[in-house]
């Protein structure tokens, strides 16, 4: 680690929002960021953009050393007002769908591809302070964050959350299929060797499966304030 990212990281504030798919990391993170004015990392985009690229260029998601490569060699822009550009192309709604959370959770269990955006993902910490949302955030990147929220909810919740969404935009999906692909994406994410996903010892787990989006972000400014 170099000077100025050993001076961020001793200086800078982290909050890091942990959990599976479906428990609104997203969206709590977003609000959080626009409400302290804090950088923000969408780790989870990361992993699905190195998945797209694969599939782009015809790379199978079991080819641990070329995926890696992918995945050390993006070249990803994030700009100012949420878009996301891989290798200049426009890619915010390809990465969003079904397929490419699927596609995101597999390259994600590739340690080799863990490695290779380990850095990058470090070098969002910027002052005045980071939101962070992914399933490592807390135990892998960012272990010595100040704070660390890991949200969770059933499946069923998940799948329903995900149902509405979908419907929503027009897609014609089946929710016994979502329920499904989340309990194999759950199942997958937990038992990967690399940073399987699981709460930090010393996080503050949050049940989101009856709550609404603003109690959740009521909660989580209540414990940032109280930290």
């Amino acid at each position: 680690m170099n000077d100025l990212l050993m001076d961020n990281a001793e200086t800078t504030p982290v909050i890091t929002i942990d959990g599976p798919g479906g428990v609104g990391k997203g969206t709590i993170s977003a609000l959080l960021a626009a409400e302290l004015d804090w950088h923000y990392l969408d780790s989870g985009a990361l992993y699905r953009l190195t998945g797209l690229a694969c599939v782009q260029k015809g790379i199978a998601l079991d080819s641990n050393n070329e995926v890696a490569q992918i995945a050390e060699n993006l070249a990803v822009q994030f700009l100012p007002r949420g878009d996301i550009l891989l290798e200049g192309q426009e890619v915010e709604a390809l990465i969003r769908t079904e397929a490419a959370g699927n596609n995101a959770s597999k390259v994600a269990a590739i340690p080799q591809v863990r490695d290779a955006l380990y850095k990058r993902q470090q070098a969002f910490l910027q002052k005045p302070g980071l939101i962070a949302d992914g399933r490592d955030m807390g135990t892998s990147i960012f272990p010595d964050a100040s704070l660390k929220i890991f949200l969770t909810a059933s499946a069923d919740e998940r799948a329903k959350r995900r149902y509405k969404q979908l419907i929503e935009k027009g897609n014609n999906v089946k929710l016994a299929d979502l329920i499904v692909d989340i309990q194999e994406r759950d199942e997958r994410d937990m038992n990967r060797a690399a940073s399987p996903l699981k709460a930090a010892e010393d996080a503050i787990i949050i049940d989101t499966s009856d709550l609404s989006i603003a109690e959740v972000f009521q909660e989580v400014m209540r414990l940032y304030k109280k930290n």
